[in-house]
């Protein structure tokens, strides 16, 4: 549905969409890529990345709760879009990480071969949370230009309902947004 809404109201929504496309393009893309080119040398540095995705996405789940009771409804809108999708891509990074302390404690203490480690994490831990990252990106890039143009999707409305809400566009029952 598109409603009425300011254009200050338009710029307050796409900040939630905005910092997630950051945390998935700039941090588990560029950062990845970066972070991997010394890794050889250092592998520890690749631990800033889900510190840094875990920062961020703890931020827009702090960020949505506090939106409920001090933002637009609009704005407050937007924000819970995004907190659903960080608990998604948080549950992602969690299992990603129990694939990586499986494939440690099988390595020190299960006695599996290093390349059996890495086939482990890389197929069962990252290769879902890359997946998922582009998944991701292709969602939020479209919430972003929902936000610019002020739509939002029918489970919202639904969930988080405002009598004084001004409808300028109704889309069809059928239309199913994320």
């Amino acid at each position: 549905m598109r409603f009425e809404v300011s254009e200050q109201e338009i710029k307050q929504a796409n900040i939630p969409h905005e910092i997630f496309l950051t945390n998935l393009i700039g941090n588990h893309i560029l950062m990845a890529v970066a972070a991997g080119g010394i890794a050889g040398s250092f592998p520890w540095v690749m631990a800033v990345i889900p510190i840094i995705s875990f920062a961020m996405l703890g931020y827009t789940l702090w960020r949505a709760k506090r939106s409920l009771s001090q933002d637009p409804w609009y704005v407050m809108c937007h924000w819970q879009i995004c907190a659903r999708r960080s608990r998604i891509f948080i549950g992602m990074l969690l299992l990603m990480l129990c694939v990586m302390a499986l494939g440690w404690v099988g390595h020190v203490y299960g006695g599996m071969m290093k390349e059996a480690v890495i086939a482990l994490v890389g197929g069962m831990g990252i290769l879902p949370v890359m997946g998922t990252v582009l998944v991701l990106i292709i969602i939020e890039s479209d919430s972003l230009y929902h936000a610019n143009q002020a739509k939002l999707p029918n489970w919202v409305v639904i969930r988080f309902p405002n009598p004084d809400a001004r409808v300028v566009q109704q889309q069809p029952p059928s239309a199913v947004t994320g």
